[in-house]
């Protein structure tokens, strides 16, 4: 596969001030950092027996996902800390990183951090790992045949799911500059989902005019200080638009149009596009 794009960059980032929401806050630790990973240390737990009601439930995927993110110390002695991936409670392994019955090849069980802040938490999203990606995909129906993919077929896969969502995410910061003033702490992602076969009029319209259909759809809902923003998501393959551009990505990033608030900031990026 051909290496991914660069990162896109967002503009007008604004450095979270001190009265921002806990989310964006730096946690305080009571106790030094464990010194095989300090940057993947647990932030504390907060000293308000009742700040924990008024934060979102914590994904299943996420609960235990630092438990898999690999640190440079880590990966380098992986033989050593092996015995990190059990679960305490019942000494197996969590279900989704248990390798599926006749399963080729081996996959990693590593997950990396994402860049992207999870709402009324401390810590980043974090993202599957090669082994839960091909759970995820036995689940939806798909079957393995000889020559489908090889085991670096499924590392850049995920390299390259996890660049693409980093990019939406450079994206999406690009819109919120627009809220800066209102949220100066910046956004946090609180859920997304996948809506494949759900198209949006924006790309049946492209369609009518000729252009390809997206070959996904994700909808991402922001946690702009307090009040929830839906952003749409549309992949299409840049192969499509170039040849020379084989297994990359064109992301069509943009507040779905179900406010009066996201029908200005369309309007008046609209306006920009054409008007510079």
């Amino acid at each position: 596969m051909a290496a991914p794009i660069p990162t896109v960059t967002a503009e007008g980032l604004i450095a979270p001030s001190h009265g921002c929401p806990i989310m964006h806050q730096e946690a305080k630790s009571t106790s030094a950092p464990p010194s095989e990973c300090p940057m993947h240390q647990s932030a504390a737990a907060s000293s308000n027996p009742n700040s924990s009601s008024s934060s979102p439930a914590v994904p299943a995927h996420q609960e235990r996902a630092y438990d898999f993110v690999e640190c440079p110390m880590k990966a380098a002695n992986r033989d050593k800390y092996k015995s990190t991936d059990i679960n305490p409670d019942n000494m197996m392994p969590p279900p989704n990183q248990q390798p599926s019955p006749g399963q080729p090849f081996p996959l990693s069980v590593g997950r990396q951090e994402s860049a992207i802040p999870r709402a009324g938490s401390h810590q980043n999203w974090v993202y599957p790992s090669e082994q839960m990606f091909w759970n995820a995909m036995l689940r939806k129906g798909w079957r393995w045949n000889e020559g489908d993919l090889s085991q670096q077929d499924m590392s850049n896969i995920i390299r390259i799911h996890n660049h693409n969502n980093e990019a939406a995410w450079q994206e999406i910061l690009r819109w919120e500059a627009l809220h800066k003033r209102e949220c100066p702490c910046g956004p946090s992602l609180l859920r997304f989902g996948g809506k494949a076969k759900e198209l949006t009029p924006r790309a049946r319209l492209r369609h009518w005019m000729g252009y390809e259909l997206p070959f996904d759809r994700h909808d991402w809902i922001v946690d702009r200080c307090g009040t929830e923003v839906r952003y749409v998501i549309d992949y299409y393959d840049a192969a499509s638009v170039d040849q020379r551009d084989q297994n990359k990505t064109i992301l069509d990033v943009r507040p779905a149009l179900d406010s009066l608030s996201a029908v200005w900031d369309r309007m008046r990026v609209t306006w920009w596009r054409w008007t510079h």
